[in-house]
């Protein structure tokens, strides 16, 4: 849709330049000045006005007119009302619709919908925070399929019914359950695939999953692979009465970092405000509403993020979307670190994987010890940046989950959890 107007437009001499206009709807412009006149109003000759001057109107092709007329209206109406299918898009392009799109400019329904996204968001963070006896913490957990640790969770669970609630999104397959905790909690899952946007979709299912629940105030995402390094109580405390969401956040100016930004990102998401951290979060109420229900900056991850996006360039979704959602919208309520002990010592695409070998109690004393997160970034020097752990204020340890854990370690874990539970419960 879109009407272009054909109009008549006449200089008035000595009318401080306004324009007089006649109009009719046609998808073409004609402008029609009478020239004498006007080179006579320059020169301030405003005495001599002759008429103008008829000349025979040049006859185009009716299918040229037709032609471009079709062009004209297939053109708005694809920048109005984007089709979706990228069939269509190839249609017209090579790069599918962000090659038609790229030269076009920022549509008006774009800026008003940033607006609204922002005016909302504010609204939904002025809300305030109720927490009552009742108030329940929902863990999110994200899997392939059977849950390997379920009997550690169980153990970790016992006798705190009423404070949690389970979520499963098993993506290639039903689980297998141990624990009565986890049978029948599996949601509406889809496939996910390492490095792309169906992890974030996955996550965003999981959030409005437990959003039903009016009780559950605090939202905490797991892997198969991880693991309670705190007891229950402990953990319920730390989050539940948390001033802050625990949303991994850094900058880096590295090829890993800023470098996977694209300018199709633009304007909605600057090149400075790109950020990057762990997926694994922690995060209220008011942080899962909005984060569940954006589609703005979503919508900009979805089709701009993703292995193979850009030939130079390799965004991994899920390192990026949430840091750099909160880092625009939030900054000061999120804690610039996970609660996910994770070991990237190795430095590999993937973290290290804990064996049987390396469980001991005093590799769980020093992960529970740790009060300090580093960031590194991915420029060629590799520069460390540290954040101390501060809950309310108060300086306190980092960490209650860790991963990644091989599922051999469940035995060697049940038992070093059985039989230390007063050490999980201190809180240095």
């Amino acid at each position: 849709m879109g009407f272009v107007f054909l109009c008549n437009f006449r200089f008035q001499p000595g009318s401080s330049c306004q324009l007089e206009k006649t109009c009719s709807s046609r998808f073409e412009f004609e402008f029609v000045f009478d020239m004498k006149a006007i080179r006579g109003w320059r020169l301030g000759r405003t005495s001599y006005m002759p008429g103008a001057r008829h000349r025979a109107r040049t006859q185009k092709p009716a299918w040229i007119i037709a032609l471009v007329s079709v062009i004209t209206m297939f053109v708005i109406g694809a920048y109005m009302f984007p089709h979706h299918s990228k069939a269509a898009c190839y249609m017209l392009s090579s790069k599918g619709c962000k090659g038609l799109t790229y030269w076009l400019p920022t549509s008006p329904k774009e800026f008003y919908d940033e607006i609204t996204a922002r005016v909302m968001i504010r609204e939904v963070l002025s809300s305030p925070r109720v927490i009552k006896k009742t108030s329940k913490i929902a863990f999110l957990f994200l899997t392939p399929g059977t849950l390997p640790f379920e009997k550690l969770w169980d153990l970790f669970f016992q006798g705190h019914e009423g404070k949690f609630c389970v979520y499963i999104h098993a993506s290639n397959g039903t689980p297998v359950h141990t624990s009565r905790y986890f049978l029948n909690r599996e949601i509406s899952s889809d496939e996910v695939v390492w490095g792309t946007i169906s992890m974030i979709d996955a996550e965003r299912r999981l959030l409005a999953s437990a959003l039903r629940d009016p009780e559950n105030q605090q939202f905490v995402l797991l892997s198969d692979s991880c693991v309670p390094l705190r007891s229950f109580e402990y953990m319920y405390n730390y989050m539940m009465y948390s001033n802050v969401s625990y949303v991994d956040c850094f900058y880096d100016p590295g090829r890993h970092g800023t470098g996977r930004h694209t300018d199709h990102m633009l304007p909605e998401i600057p090149k400075e405000d790109f950020r990057k951290g762990s997926q694994w979060f922690s995060m209220k109420r008011q942080h899962a509403v909005i984060t569940a229900a954006d589609s703005l900056y979503y919508s900009k991850f979805r089709d701009y993020c993703g292995p193979g996006v850009e030939s130079n360039k390799y965004c991994i979704a899920d390192e990026h979307y949430l840091p750099t959602f909160f880092h625009m919208l939030d900054p000061g309520g999120i804690a610039n670190w996970t609660l996910t002990y994770v070991d990237w010592s190795e430095k590999k695409w993937h973290p290290k994987t804990y064996m049987p070998e390396d469980i001991t109690l005093e590799l769980l004393k020093n992960l529970m010890s740790i009060d300090a997160v580093s960031h590194v970034t991915s420029e060629k020097t590799g520069e460390v940046t540290w954040t101390q752990c501060i809950w309310n204020g108060i300086k306190r340890p980092c960490y209650l989950f860790g991963r990644k854990f091989h599922s051999d370690t469940l035995d060697t874990l049940i038992d070093l959890f059985s039989n230390h539970t007063s050490m999980l419960h201190k809180p240095h």
